[in-house]
């Protein structure tokens, strides 16, 4: 919901400061999903504000839930009529965490990637983003009563460090206690490597997780599979994440996809090992290895004995790691598989 077009509303309508803290207690921290709802206002004000604003900047054209009810997925179209999805996940623990969408699309087309291969039609605007953390909100408080978004990732449609401006005021609104009152550290922000934006990251919220979607420890491969690598070199995201660790001595998230063939060999281990050593701060270094998902890129997952032999050697090698558990798979809300339809 546009936050400063609700004070504008109150103040059009000659309400007392004290309402607005109220009204946006009720709406970006309760859940509320219709003004009607909030009963510590008037009947005549919950009328003007109907008439006055939409909480929501899309209206919700579908939503698929798997069978267990733990990976929840849903379409949202804009005003304009674009879409985009969003997916609600949780390990069955009450505590669950949003991804969100940063662009309608996206412009860098990662050969494995469901969402770059229409390309991109336009950046969301910061309420577009922070709304559909309001919406899974309003979700959870009329399907599952007292269970809570523990975290936000902004791992679905587009690259945030190409829409900074936006996500930079979605970011804001997320943790600012008068609004969502999210902590920081509950938020992670994931990037193909666009350095700049992990440099104001660090900047500007560097209490923000940051993921690096690396994928490839070879300029070769990176190249040819996600074409950004032309111009954010792994050399240049070494001396990039140098940088970071020095501004931040944050934990950095390295998410590897592991595609069948192309990327889970032993010499690519090898280099993935190399390469993150190279880096120096590896106590800072976590490495996430992730199921390829199924899209209509024509790749295969690596199968789990591989993995886990993948695994060791990198464990050998002084690394962290961790196998990713899969969630959304179910509803096509899994890691690149959101397209927007």
């Amino acid at each position: 919901m546009n936050n400063e077009q609700l004070k504008k509303s109150l103040v059009k309508n000659n309400q007392p400061a004290y309402r607005v803290p109220q009204i946006q207690k009720a709406i970006f921290q309760t859940g509320i999903s219709n003004f009607m709802e909030i009963s510590t206002i008037s009947k005549e004000l919950r009328e003007f504000l109907v008439r006055e604003l939409d909480i929501l900047s899309f209206s919700v054209k579908k939503i698929v839930i798997a069978k267990d009810g733990f990976s929840v997925k849903a379409l949202l179209e804009l005003r304009d009529g674009l879409a985009i999805e969003t997916v609600l996940l949780s390990a069955g623990t009450g505590k669950w965490s949003v991804c969100v969408s940063s662009q309608v699309g996206c412009a860098l087309n990662c050969q494995f990637c469901a969402t770059g291969k229409n390309g991109l039609r336009r950046n969301l605007i910061a309420e577009e983003i922070s709304d559909q953390v309001l919406f899974w909100r309003q979700y959870l408080k009329k399907k599952r009563g007292a269970d809570k978004i523990s975290n936000i990732v902004y791992m679905g449609m587009g690259e945030p460090f190409l829409n900074w401006t936006e996500v930079k005021k979605s970011l804001k609104d997320l943790t600012d206690n008068d609004l969502f009152a999210f902590g920081s550290r509950s938020i992670s922000v994931s990037t193909v490597g666009i350095a700049e934006g992990i440099i104001l990251l660090a900047k500007e919220f560097p209490q923000v997780n940051l993921a690096l979607s690396l994928h490839f420890a070879t300029d070769e491969k990176r190249n040819k599979y996600m074409p950004v690598n032309n111009k954010y070199s792994l050399n240049n995201l070494k001396k990039t994440l140098q940088n970071y660790f020095l501004k931040t001595n944050r934990q950095v998230f390295i998410e590897y996809i592991m595609l069948a063939g192309i990327n889970d060999g032993e010499m690519d281990a090898y280099e993935l090992a190399k390469y993150l050593k190279s880096i120096g701060k590896r106590q800072l270094l976590h490495i996430n290895l992730i199921k390829y998902n199924q899209t209509e890129r024509g790749f295969e997952s690596t199968s789990g004995n591989k993995v886990q032999i993948f695994k060791k050697y990198l464990e050998n090698n002084g690394l962290s790691v961790s196998v990713r558990k899969s969630l959304g798979q179910e509803v096509f809300g899994a890691c690149g598989q959101l397209a927007g339809k």
